[in-house]
């Protein structure tokens, strides 16, 4: 019997936050998308989901912590009815419901049916973003072969001038009820219909055209708005634009997951970015307004008289926006003494002239690039 607790180790008396806090450390690290298609990692992340599920909702962790996995299972003593092993969709709907995009746009996907009209599988779709769409924010379109309602029965799944029929096995409810006695009492499961898979009714003369499932294949184009400031596997839903569902069943959603194309100008930390300017030996002495990269185009940055190598400056504000709120990261710079590898005579005569004169270094060395970097973030 599965040990909720154990599975996402906490305590029997964790609080809701610390359940929650479990759940998310687990599942980005178990996640799919993070395991390359790991089979062990995917089982982990629907157990650990199962074990969220249950423990989040007050009825059925009550009904567990006093009757096990068996009070689970029925509408009897303490029952909190309708519970099954969740499978890999179901638990990354759960995890975008409470943790991903889905929730900051406005909710995931529902939970499962357990009668009528079954609804249309979701679709993911992988969206390659570039640095400056996502500073920007940007709308694409994206072409999908989606099932749709048939156009030869409107997605009845009868044939034309025929008619469904109330399934006699579960009386058109779609489920069967079956009680079972155990040790704790009498237990009531309930389950799809066998007979009519759960739709509550049958089709004794299937549509010629879509051979009774009420779906044909057809192809959309999609608009997709995507915020400012996403980042690599992060999701959105858009909902009830996927597929179709089994004669007349309501449309699945797509599922937008974002993936950010690398832009070997920066390094990123959420909202703020890192980069590298080359300078020249005068421009470090002497202070110079030199150009260094921005996200939408160049940006003009003011070094002073006597910047060292490997300093680093902020541009408050020039980072990425905060997605789904206010306020901009930062872009920090770090500038970088060029040294030629090839000089005119002339320059080389010049460059003699300045050993001759300059002073020697300090002995002290000042602090490293981490450290200047570290101090430029902090303060």
């Amino acid at each position: 019997m599965a040990d909720f607790y154990a599975t996402l180790g906490v305590a029997k008396t964790a609080t809701d936050d610390e359940i929650k806090q479990a759940y998310r450390k687990l599942a980005m690290q178990y996640h799919p998308d993070r395991n390359g298609g790991s089979k062990e990692a995917e089982e982990k992340f629907k157990a650990i989901t199962e074990a969220y599920d249950v423990l989040r909702d007050p009825q059925k962790r009550a009904a567990f912590d006093r009757y096990g996995e068996a009070g689970l299972r029925g509408g009897g003593m303490g029952g909190a009815g309708g519970f099954h092993h969740v499978d890999l969709s179901e638990a990354l709907n759960i995890f975008m419901r409470d943790f991903g995009l889905g929730d900051l746009f406005g909710g995931a996907g529902g939970g499962r049916q357990s009668s009528g009209p079954r609804s249309g599988a979701d679709v993911k779709v992988d969206l390659d973003l570039t640095m400056v769409e996502v500073a920007t924010g940007v709308t694409k379109k994206v072409k999908l072969k989606l099932l749709d309602p048939c156009e030869r029965c409107s997605g009845a799944g009868a044939e034309p001038g025929t008619q469904t029929q109330r399934c006699t096995t579960c009386a058109g409810h779609g489920e069967v009820r079956r009680a079972q006695q155990s040790f704790f009492g009498q237990f009531v499961s309930v389950a799809p219909c066998p007979t009519c898979r759960g739709e509550g009714v049958m089709i004794p003369t299937p549509c010629k055209s879509c051979r009774g499932e009420g779906r044909q294949r057809g192809e959309h184009t999609i608009e997709i708005k995507v915020p400012a400031g996403v980042s690599t596997g992060q999701y959105m839903h858009l909902r009830g634009v996927g597929n179709a569902g089994v004669r007349g069943g309501p449309r699945g959603d797509v599922i937008v997951v974002f993936e950010v194309v690398e832009d070997e100008r920066f390094e990123r930390d959420g909202e703020d970015l890192y980069c590298e300017t080359l300078v020249t030996y005068p421009q470090v002495v002497l202070g110079a307004d030199i150009d260094v990269p921005g996200v939408t185009g160049p940006l003009t940055l003011r070094i002073p008289a006597g910047t060292q190598s490997g300093q680093v400056f902020t541009l408050r504000g020039r980072g990425l926006p905060r997605v789904n709120a206010s306020g901009v990261g930062d872009l920090h710079v770090r500038v970088q003494v060029w040294t030629p590898q090839e000089m005119s005579r002339e320059e080389e005569r010049l460059i003699e002239q300045l050993q001759e004169i300059q002073k020697a270094p300090p002995e002290k060395r000042e602090k490293g690039f981490w450290a200047k970097m570290k101090e430029a973030i902090v303060g």
